[in-house]
């Protein structure tokens, strides 16, 4: 077991960082439990509401910043990329330095950023400021965790990971909506000058709640080789899974990149048997239920992620609805999430993570399936069955597999076990969107000419199929202009029917992942370091 030390470095005649503190817990609003995971849920909601919320800025920033397609793009690799790249070096910050005055930093940056964005009068500063957003943001999601992990006791801990990836859903979910009032009825600055109040309230809150703590053993040096190599990996897998649907899974860059991610860590994986103090000490894989939680979030990530990307566009371009709409329409989805994730909480506290886990993804398996007979057709009410059952099943696997993750590691490594479980999301993410975007490309490409040519449509040119096969990729028909209405009609039901077929393909690869993903749970178990963290305060 991993002995821990709690730290109080912020109040009068506190000792210098990294010193042992011989004075009682604290009493009061300094390292209360419950108000901890207050204040860390609101500087988290920051972090996961951006992740979507811009999604629904994006065509009103082109407009007015005149803004080619690809340099928008940028507005949301540039974030994602900066951020799933540095969260596990992040995490070793909190190790080494405290994870309050991380997470206090993260929000300070995360916030100041955002302000920035909405003051820029050009697209380069936007995916400059969005880039510091992902690097600030990296610095806060790990430190939230390790306070969680640090500050309530083992019987606490699932119900206050439960709260917090209730948070974590309802913002990635509610992303959408919120995004589409603000674009609507005020404008798409305001989209980024909303984290401004939130990032000070959480601030405020940090300054008077959280409460340092140190684990005797922490680290006390950087792997600076092991940062860059790990960086140098994350980047070049990322980067590929963001740039292979432009260029291609056989283009030579795209493998380029691939292989570069896999030299790159097999690098860091031997330097890091070399060095004193290795970032990841490797040793931490060993433990079975860590490396599958780890890769449990990945399967859920891909699943997940992968998934919804079509259904924004099932909804929007298919059934024609607003982005206000599509989002109300996902409400079911948030809604499971924000009622499940407690109630997985208190499940896996009772019984351990395994059954919930795998319940959980096997859930999710149904709900995919389900997803994959979805029609242009489709009513609400059956979509709300299969977007409810979606969230049912995921809240069990955010909350057990970062238990897992967190309670499995070390208590002076829970920063990095906290971006671990990050990164982990951000890759499967980047891995779902990529691979069930290329089934999505691959789906279309095989049955639009042939679909084209049954709706007794003329023929198109090789360029031309080419085009029509990027736009009903995303649900578009491509309808030029002067076209005759029943010709129109025509080319709007082979581009849905052809879209539909390809979500209905990607559905189904997604629900094969998460059936994987049910074994993956059987070999998860309670974290056996969850009881080093200390309850501080009131319970």
């Amino acid at each position: 077991m991993t002995s821990q030390t709690t730290v109080d470095t912020t109040g009068p005649g506190g000792k210098a960082p990294g010193e042992p503190s011989d004075r009682p817990p604290a009493e009061g609003l300094r390292g209360h439990p419950w108000f901890t995971l207050i204040t860390v849920a609101v500087g988290v909601m920051m972090v996961a509401l951006d992740g979507t919320i811009v999604a629904i800025a994006n065509p009103a920033i082109q407009q007015d910043l005149g803004a080619t397609f690809a340099e928008v793009q940028w507005i949301t690799n540039g974030y994602f990329l900066a951020l799933a790249v540095s969260l596990i070096t992040a995490g070793k910050l909190g190790d080494r330095f405290g994870h309050r005055q991380t997470f206090l930093i993260g929000v300070v940056g995360f916030a100041a950023a955002s302000g920035a964005i909405g003051l820029s009068d050009s697209i380069a500063l936007v995916v400059v400021f969005r880039v510091l957003q992902g690097l600030f943001g990296a610095l806060l999601m790990p430190a939230a965790l390790g306070l969680l992990r640090a500050t309530f006791p083992a019987e606490k801990l699932n119900m206050a990971i439960g709260l917090w990836g209730m948070v974590i859903g309802a913002s990635t979910a509610g992303g959408p909506i919120l995004g589409g009032v603000l674009v609507e009825h005020v404008n798409w600055q305001s989209v980024f000058f909303i984290n401004v109040p939130v990032g000070a309230l959480a601030l405020v809150l940090g300054g008077l709640i959280l409460l340092d703590h140190r684990a005797e053993n922490a680290p006390r040096s950087f792997d600076v080789l092991g940062i860059a190599l790990l960086s140098g990996a994350m980047f070049c897998l990322v980067w590929a899974l963001i740039k292979a649907p432009t260029w291609g899974w056989d283009d030579g860059s795209t493998w380029t990149f691939m292989l570069g991610s896999v030299a790159l860590f097999a690098a860091f994986g031997f330097w890091e048997t070399k060095v004193k103090e290795p970032l990841i000490p490797l040793a931490l894989f060993r433990s079975v239920p860590l490396s599958a939680g780890v890769m449990l979030m990945v399967l859920m990530a891909i699943a997940f992620m992968g998934g919804l990307f079509f259904v924004t566009f099932y909804l929007q371009n298919v059934h024609g609805m607003s982005p206000i709409d599509a989002g109300l329409h996902l409400l079911p989805l948030t809604g499971m999430m924000i009622v499940g994730s407690p109630l997985a909480g208190a499940l896996i506290t009772k019984l351990g993570p395994r059954i919930p886990l795998a319940g959980g993804m096997a859930a999710t398996a149904v709900a995919m399936y389900g997803m994959s007979t979805l029609e242009t057709d489709t009513g609400s009410a059956v979509m709300s069955i299969w977007f409810a059952l979606l969230g049912l099943g995921l809240a069990p696997v955010m909350v057990g597999a970062t238990e897992v993750i967190v309670g499995n590691a070390p208590m002076e490594l829970s920063g990095v076990a906290g971006g671990l479980q990050q990164a982990a999301m951000q890759i499967g993410g980047s891995l779902g969107t990529a691979v069930l975007g290329g089934v999505m490309a691959s789906k279309v490409d095989s049955d639009l000419a042939a679909n084209w040519k049954g709706a007794g449509l003329p023929e198109l040119t090789p360029a031309q199929l080419a085009q029509a096969s990027e736009a009903v990729q995303v649900g578009a028909a491509p309808v030029a202009k002067g076209t005759p209405p029943e010709v129109a009609v025509k080319i709007t039901d082979v581009a849905h029917d052809t879209f539909i077929s390809g979500m209905s393909t990607a559905s189904l690869v997604a629900a094969g992942v998460a059936v994987v993903a049910v074994f993956i749970a059987l070999l998860t178990k309670r974290g056996e370091n969850a009881e080093a963290g200390a309850g501080v305060g009131h319970i």
